[in-house]
């Protein structure tokens, strides 16, 4: 399924788009390798590779409209794509403070829905979420100098949805 969809990835440009630390394909296969290297499973790594495909609230260059769910669905499985859609959906100023919360306000930015998603979707949202921004950080040092305290404050909320490896890896690359 990897395959597949590094191969639909490529046909849809993600390998001339730039993107913090060389193309958004590099950036989507260093996620996808960072969350497999923490145990991730199968479609939470297929998640990873793919998570840009809707836009998401800080990177608004979808690959793909979101009437063409069902075609990514076939690629990645319908559990990956629905983790996908989750995090391209997320709006983050109205969901990150309540994220790790038990009844949790997240709002779709697509629908403007709130609801509160199953924890093992949070889970899966908020380990694609530091799998994204701590290969952002690791690869780039601008980035890591302006977002890393507060990248830092935001994991340490999210750290009862995160695996042990995040969180060491949260440490590792933000310090703390």
């Amino acid at each position: 399924m990897s395959e597949r969809a590094v191969a639909w990835l490529r046909d849809l440009g993600a390998q001339d788009l730039a993107h913090p630390g060389g193309t958004l394909l590099a950036h989507l296969e260093r996620v996808r390798a960072l969350l497999a290297s923490w145990g991730a499973r199968p479609a939470l790594q297929r998640a990873g590779l793919c998570h840009a495909f809707y836009g998401t609230d800080g990177f608004p260059m979808p690959l793909l409209p979101l009437a063409r769910r069902a075609e990514l669905a076939e690629v990645i499985g319908e559990e990956a794509e629905a983790i996908v859609y989750l995090y391209a959906a997320c709006d983050r100023a109205a969901s990150y403070p309540t994220l790790a919360d038990e009844e949790a306000a997240f709002r779709d930015r697509f629908t403007g829905r709130v609801h509160s998603p199953a924890v093992e979707l949070r889970r899966d949202f908020a380990e694609l979420s530091a799998a994204n921004e701590l290969d952002l950080a690791r690869i780039d040092p601008a980035f890591r100098e302006a977002w890393g305290p507060g990248l830092l404050r935001l994991f340490g909320r999210f750290r009862g949805l995160l695996s042990e490896p995040a969180r060491r890896e949260c440490r590792a690359v933000l310090g703390g």
